[in-house]
């Protein structure tokens, strides 16, 4: 404001500002204040909400725990209609799915495609993604888990997504593709979480695939002139001895 101006101007042009701009000053801050009681009450319906869920999971947990699928079974169905989107809800999805993994795997594998398509965090969609498609191997639907499988980034899970392909492949007898799964489970994003010599072993145990050259037939040498045997090496059976 202008030095120059009187005590009497200055005052003027105060109550002339305050008179244009004072309700708006008022409003912005109205609305502030609305906003913020606003966020505190979501926050607070937010942190209700997740402790019903809460009380409602440990419920199935235990009638998982005390083999009584049909408690378990209601108690999942309330969540999924109270608290669809809460983490509680697909966690419980996946402990049911778990619990059926031996008495009815295909319930299971329905589970864990629910929990896959519906569930809001990446890491837990990811999770139910590579049980399903080990159901979906368990129960021999090859095709139907690699396509599972098949996703543009599975982030930390890579080394497991590559090592369940590669168990895929191996089952269908595709060696080449088995090999190279199992070899890029060794070096993809999250291979410290595959047992690397358990994997080493798969490797190991995978029969040689026709596109491998077979091991060279050691030369026999021409026998000496004396009548000489040829050396012992060259009658052993390739890799006999190895």
């Amino acid at each position: 404001m202008d030095e120059y101006l009187s005590d009497k101007e200055q005052i003027e042009r105060i109550r002339q500002w305050w008179s244009e701009n004072g309700w708006f000053l008022i409003g912005g801050a109205a609305i502030a204040l609305l906003g913020f009681y606003g966020y505190r009450q979501y926050q607070g319906y937010q942190v209700g909400q997740s402790e019903q869920a809460a009380v409602l999971y440990q419920s199935l947990k235990t009638a998982v725990d005390d083999n009584k699928p049909a408690d378990a079974d209601q108690l999942l169905a309330q969540l999924r209609s109270k608290f669809a989107a809460n983490a509680y809800t697909q966690q419980a999805g996946l402990l049911v799915a778990k619990s059926m993994l031996a008495s009815a795997p295909d319930r299971a594998a329905d589970e864990l495609r629910f929990v896959m398509e519906h569930s809001k965090d990446p890491e837990l969609s990811l999770i139910a993604r590579l049980r399903l498609a080990r159901v979906l191997a368990y129960r021999e639907k090859y095709d139907d888990a690699l396509a599972v499988l098949t996703v543009p980034d599975s982030g930390q899970f890579a080394g497991r997504f590559n090592e369940v392909k590669g168990d895929i492949h191996a089952a269908l007898g595709h060696v080449d593709e088995a090999r190279a799964a199992y070899l890029a489970a060794l070096v993809s994003d999250g291979s410290e979480l595959v047992d690397r010599s358990f994997l080493q072993m798969k490797i190991n145990d995978l029969p040689r695939s026709a596109s491998e050259p077979a091991a060279a037939e050691p030369a026999a040498a021409a026998p000496a002139a004396s009548g000489a045997e040829p050396p012992a090496a060259a009658k052993s059976a390739p890799g006999e001895g190895a």
